[in-house]
């Protein structure tokens, strides 16, 4: 959950972490200019007197921080407390703007959400399907931005949520995330088909990107979509074999009976009529696989395995 202190434009500026003293969060150390320009502090988002003091002379927050999983004891009190202790925190350090990471999760899951019409920023997640289907991930993280956007209004704090789909790119920590296993899975075999399923995805360089951006631009408001494209798992697989041939990637669906599921049409015009240009989903794929290879998590095939 970082914080940024200065005026609106944030290159350059002060930058302080929570999450002093979690390992996870050594990397950010090694960044340019952080020895100069970083601070990390220990905060629990669930004790909101342990929020406020890093907040304080802060001029703008991005709530980054938010548990991925299906347990719902580990999901609800975290995401929806910590936001809106977040929030409320901001609003009593005269923060200008808080900028809210939520999800495409918050958008789509409804049953009667159309793959033949364009999903917008209009368009929210139905929270009893989502009970009933025990997505306790995307339950929650509704909930949180919902409970972001009430506490906002009631507090006067100036809010903007940004959605993004899943997040791709090269890491910066050591460790491999749930965005990556995504792909990963099909590069060292592990899954012998591809399920008949879509699946929209955006760089995470361009997430971090939208994220300044619409914290620097005055005139913004409300949720945005950061999508860049989306792709059926067949034709992820297919544009991972032409570039990487030498890994053992599926060939078949594991659905051969019905017709390929058509991809979900995620509208990110808003962030696009903000002169924001995506880095396209091919570039971002093949930029992944390179990163996971110089960080030993894929291991790179020589010539003698690829003639066996």
């Amino acid at each position: 959950m970082p914080a940024a202190a200065g005026d609106n434009n944030i290159w350059g500026q002060t930058v302080c972490v929570t999450g002093a003293d979690d390992p996870k969060n050594d990397h950010l150390k090694e960044l340019e200019g952080a020895k100069e320009r970083l601070t990390l502090h220990k905060v629990d988002l669930l004790h909101l007197p342990s929020i406020k003091p890093v907040f304080l002379g802060c001029h703008g927050v991005f709530h980054t921080a938010s548990p991925v999983t299906d347990n719902p004891e580990e999901m609800l009190e975290p995401a929806v407390n910590g936001a809106k202790n977040v929030i409320v925190a901001a609003a009593e350090a005269q923060v200008r703007r808080v900028v809210f990471t939520s999800s495409i999760g918050t958008v789509y899951m409804d049953p009667n959400t159309s793959r033949d019409v364009v999903v917008d920023e209009s368009c929210w997640s139905d929270l009893e399907y989502c009970k009933n289907t025990k997505n306790w991930y995307c339950y929650g993280k509704t909930v949180a931005e919902k409970t972001a956007w009430d506490v906002a209004k009631e507090k006067g704090v100036d809010l903007v949520v940004v959605n993004p789909v899943l997040v791709l790119g090269p890491l910066l920590q050591p460790t491999i995330n749930a965005s990556t296993i995504h792909i990963l899975k099909y590069l060292t075999g592990s899954a012998k088909t591809y399920v008949n399923a879509t699946q929209a995805y955006v760089d995470v360089r361009d997430v971090a990107l939208a994220h300044a951006l619409v914290y620097e631009t005055p005139s913004v408001s409300g949720r945005y979509i950061c999508a860049e494209s989306s792709l059926h798992r067949g034709e992820l697989v297919e544009i991972l074999a032409k570039y990487f041939p030498e890994y053992p990637l599926p060939t078949k669906c594991s659905d051969e009976k019905n017709p390929r599921v058509k991809p979900y049409i995620f509208s990110n015009k808003k962030l696009k009529d903000l002169g924001f240009e995506f880095t396209p989903v091919k570039q971002c794929l093949y930029e992944t696989v390179k990163n996971l290879q110089e960080k030993g998590h894929l291991p790179v095939p020589t010539k003698e395995e690829d003639s066996i």
